[in-house]
């Protein structure tokens, strides 16, 4: 198989022919239909990620057709369009059976500490406890969002902070997983102000329906944010694992409000110092969030094919694995609006 391989960091990624992966025990392998480029995949080349060594295979937002079915798979059957969360649950442990397979202790993770689908092939572990059958008016390119971003976002404000009709979120980052938490929270009938610094971000959110957006560099954006909203924010999502800007997110909220940490704290920002005054004078409520368990997957697609948001606007850019290195290097600086997606693996 046609493969795209991290061999050193900050390195273009070399195109290599691998040998196909082995369905395993309880698993499967998919034939690659599209994998997105994501600023956690940008983690990786840079070797912030302590699970990775090389060589490696990066990877994890994709959705395939099954070409393989291990031993003990109950549920799944050759040729068969599937989209599975980056983290693949065991099924079985206590974790799992409470239903917060995010926090499973064998989990697996494709693109991190297994081989990634920034290839023609890649093998799901777990498969009768991870997958979801793809719908057939979700198409590839944006099903690839669904194993992380998209999924990301919706757990975020759904299955963590709650947000609910009528209140105004703030988000904090206006990348991929920012725009996911845009269209789903126009969905959900809330109010949105999205903070950048990249003035075609802004405007890309603007077209989207943010109800307003903030400029982070022409002043400070929790000011602007309290004014825009009267008060501040009830619900704030933070989407790049910076220090500033988590700190911009709680000063963003009002009394009572809650702040949700879905960017990557990593590298000199694993570590940060916050204003916990704020939170104590404001009883304020701090989530953290990773993934999204796959027992909700349904919930979420009935929500995108009940046409209650159109997330087609997400994915701006179509390449091809030779395209790789040069998406994951524009994480260095502001990367441009949208979502990049690989749906090419020949080339």
């Amino acid at each position: 198989m046609r493969a795209a391989r991290l061999t050193n960091w900050r390195r273009p990624l070399d195109l290599v022919d691998l040998p196909d992966p082995e369905a395993p025990e309880g698993g499967v392998v998919l034939r690659v239909l599209a994998c997105g480029i994501c600023r956690s995949d940008w983690h990786v080349w840079t070797g912030a990620d302590s699970d990775v060594s090389l060589p490696h295979v990066p990877g994890h937002e994709y959705c395939g057709e099954v070409v393989s079915v291990g031993s003990g798979v109950r549920h799944w059957r050759v040729g068969e369009r599937v989209i599975a969360p980056f983290i693949l649950a065991c099924g079985g442990c206590p974790a799992c059976a409470a239903g917060e397979q995010t926090t499973c202790a064998r989990q697996v993770l494709p693109g991190f500490n297994a081989p990634g689908a920034f290839a023609e092939r890649v093998a799901v572990a777990h498969a009768d406890a991870n997958l979801t059958a793809l719908p057939d008016t979700i198409a590839p390119d944006l099903a690839a969002a669904l194993g992380c971003r998209v999924t990301t976002a919706w757990h975020a404000l759904t299955g963590r902070a709650a947000l609910r009709p009528g209140e105004w979120l703030a988000v904090f980052g206006g990348g991929g997983v920012g725009i996911a938490a845009l269209l789903l929270a126009r969905g959900l009938g809330a109010r949105v102000v999205v903070v950048d610094v990249v003035p075609e971000k802004l405007e890309f959110a603007r077209s989207l329906g943010a109800d307003a957006v903030v400029d982070a560099r022409a002043g400070d954006a929790a000011t602007a944010i309290r004014q825009i909203t009267q008060g501040g924010a009830h619900v704030a999502l933070e989407a790049l694992g910076v220090a500033d800007t988590t700190r911009g997110a709680l000063k963003s909220l009002r009394k009572l409000g809650r702040m949700v940490q879905v960017g990557m704290p990593a590298g000199t920002h694993a570590e940060m110092s916050l204003p916990m005054d704020v939170v104590y004078s404001g009883q304020l409520a701090i989530y953290g969030t990773r993934g999204m368990p796959a027992w909700r997957y349904p919930d979420l697609l009935s929500f995108i094919t009940a046409g209650r948001v159109d997330l087609s606007p997400l994915v701006t850019r179509q390449v091809s694995l030779s395209h790789v290195s040069d998406e994951l290097a524009l994480f260095d600086g502001p990367a441009p609006p949208g979502v990049a997606v690989i749906t090419d693996f020949t080339n």
